[in-house]
């Protein structure tokens, strides 16, 4: 009964809110506290339909009621010195101002270019902070069904490292491959490689050290895997895995040192002025 009461209501603020002459109606109530119709306006996404409409609503409406209802018996049973929140929303207040002026700032006067020299340069310095905590390696890898046409082709190509080779499989790849990973100078992870290939490897660095290729198949589909180089877990990251990484650690620096510039500059500035003074405390 109650939802074909919402159901009926909602119908009802459909077409009251065409009426931007009628009054403000209440479509809920919990004691004192009153549920509007423009508290609602917004809540269903353009393009839902009727059915998901009411729904949203008559969701909207049951948890506006259950929150007020537990509003209300907090009111009336916590202290008032438990209620009283002036000095944190006055915070708040402040770190959301001073965010947004930071921000600006940061969108005004950051440089983020960042040099493939600089890149190389923080790398060099800090080998230390990059090791790997996951086995990496460059690797091409393809999934073709069974009854693909040109699986001898695909055999002797697959691993091969001359150019002309690597041209055919790329061409044979968007043809007749089902999944495919050429780019063979992208270091991922092992991980990621076993989420799209049945290896069953109980030995990583046995396997990774020692295996160079491999035929896989299922009862559907061959894999075809070269592994070109690798990577060990506590290994140092290659400076190719790392260089967004670090690209973001410079950026952030700046960000840092930018921020601590302009505050420094403030507070000269006001000593300057005499707009701030510093008072002696008294034990």
């Amino acid at each position: 009964m109650r939802v074909v009461s919402f159901i009926f209501l909602f119908m009802m603020l459909s077409c009251s809110l065409l009426e931007n002459n009628e009054e403000e109606r209440v479509i809920a109530r919990v004691e004192k506290t009153y549920l509007y119709h423009s508290d609602i306006e917004g809540v269903v996404p353009k393009g839902v339909s009727k059915e998901d409409s009411v729904m949203i609503i008559n969701n909207y409406i049951q948890n506006w009621i259950k929150e007020n209802l537990i509003l209300q018996k907090a009111e009336l049973n916590l202290k008032d010195n438990q209620k009283d929140f002036q000095k944190q929303l006055e915070d708040y207040r402040k770190t959301l101002i001073i965010y947004s002026y930071e921000k600006e700032l940061i969108r005004q006067k950051l440089d983020t270019n960042v040099t493939k020299e600089e890149i190389i340069s923080f790398y060099d310095n800090n080998k230390q902070n990059f090791e790997l905590r996951d086995d990496i390696l460059k690797v091409r890898y393809l999934k073709v069904v069974k009854n693909a046409p040109q699986l001898k082709k695909i055999r002797k190509v697959y691993k091969s490292t001359k150019p002309e080779d690597i041209e055919k499989l790329k061409e044979y790849a968007h043809q007749f491959s089902e999944k495919f990973f050429l780019n063979e100078n992208q270091w991922i992870l092992f991980d990621d490689l076993l989420q799209e290939v049945p290896l069953s490897v109980n030995n990583r660095e046995g396997f990774l050290k020692n295996i160079k290729n491999v035929e896989l198949e299922d009862s559907l589909s061959y894999y075809f895997v070269f592994i070109k180089d690798y990577r060990l877990k506590s290994d140092v990251a290659p400076l190719n895995f790392e260089k967004l990484n670090i690209k973001n650690i410079i950026i952030n620096k700046r960000k840092l040192n930018l921020m601590n510039k302009i505050k420094n500059e403030l507070y000269q500035e006001a000593l300057l002025k005499k707009d701030i003074e510093i008072y002696d405390i008294k034990e």
